[in-house]
């Protein structure tokens, strides 16, 4: 009960110092994965505009439950800051599908802005004896107890459906799978890195960042098409002969009590950034594609979304 009321007490004084400081980007997991790109894209995205006179938005972490700490202390503590931004991706309305934000609805919150488009991927080491993802599935079919998989999140998550679906169309089980749950892509390309584990299924975004040292070997991109940029040589599952794509949207939410002023001022902000050619620039680097919803029309989606995901997790007995 005192960790419980601790960790408590630490919510709500990074709630008065967030107050204090002015506009936060929240990131619900630890520094250097995907969900960290997000809210540093949208920093970099308002800081052009002229009535944010070139301020920087504080980036914060809160991880913990693959992002559900984080938006408890949204919805419980901190329910009508005007200048807070959460961070979001396709994961967190797959968890959001599956009950793992309790009962957390999306109507619980307010949806800003989808920022761009992202997909899934799977990589290794650069010196992994897998140079191929035909040699990984033969590898998971035969000896799936030799090979351990960082992921995201924990079984159900949306980095784990990812290879799950791989696998499962190569007439693998996807429960003979060894996984370690780990906070962030950051934390799951350390671990591999680290010799901890010996494969990642993770975003794109995130691999374009660690393949640029020559350290990590992309085997699959989760796309129609291949992708540009510094993956451009990496073939798509499809390709390879595994019909799986996986898209991921990225963007941020608001808490449930921000006044409408408030929040139409921030749909407002987010449809000027994404308009602009320095937007697209920051975009690209980050590896992300373009895919721009705000307000409303953001919100139809997100609420469609769930709803799709709720129907697949139904279906592979995820929902709880």
């Amino acid at each position: 009960m005192k960790t419980i009321l601790l960790a408590w007490l630490a919510v709500l004084m990074a709630g008065t110092a967030a107050q204090a400081a002015g506009t936060e980007c929240i990131v619900p997991s630890k520094p250097g994965g995907a969900m960290d790109f997000t809210c540093k894209l949208a920093r970099q995205g308002l800081l052009s505009l002229p009535e944010h006179g070139g301020a920087p938005m504080r980036i914060s972490y809160m991880p913990g439950g693959i992002g559900a700490v984080a938006w408890h202390a949204l919805v419980s503590q901190r329910r009508a800051e005007p200048d807070t931004l959460v961070a979001f991706s396709g994961g967190s309305l797959l968890n959001l599908a599956q009950g793992k934000f309790g009962k957390a609805k999306a109507d619980d919150v307010r949806w800003v802005a989808a920022l761009g488009a992202d997909y899934g991927m799977i990589a290794v080491r650069a010196d992994s004896p897998y140079h191929t993802l035909g040699e990984l599935v033969t590898a998971l079919k035969h000896h799936p107890e030799q090979v351990l998989i960082g992921v995201s999140g924990t079984i159900g998550s949306q980095d784990w459906l990812k290879i799950a679906l791989v696998v499962k169309a190569a007439g693998v089980d996807p429960k003979v799978l060894r996984f370690v749950a780990l906070e962030g892509g950051g934390e799951a390309f350390t671990a591999m890195h680290a010799g901890f584990v010996q494969v990642v299924s993770g975003d794109a975004s995130e691999a374009t960042l660690y393949s640029a040292g020559g350290s990590t070997r992309v085997l699959a991109v989760l796309s129609e098409q291949r992708l540009p940029g510094v993956l451009a040589k990496v073939p798509t599952a499809r390709e390879q002969g595994y019909d799986v794509v996986w898209p991921v949207i990225r963007g941020v939410w608001m808490g449930p009590q921000v006044s409408e002023a408030d929040y139409r001022k921030w749909v407002s902000a987010f449809d000027r950034a994404l308009a602009s050619p320095q937007f697209a620039q920051a975009r690209a680097s980050y590896g992300l594609y373009p895919f721009s919803l705000t307000g409303p029309a953001l919100t139809a989606y997100v609420k469609k979304a769930v709803d799709d995901y709720g129907k697949r997790a139904s279906e592979l007995g995820l929902v709880r």
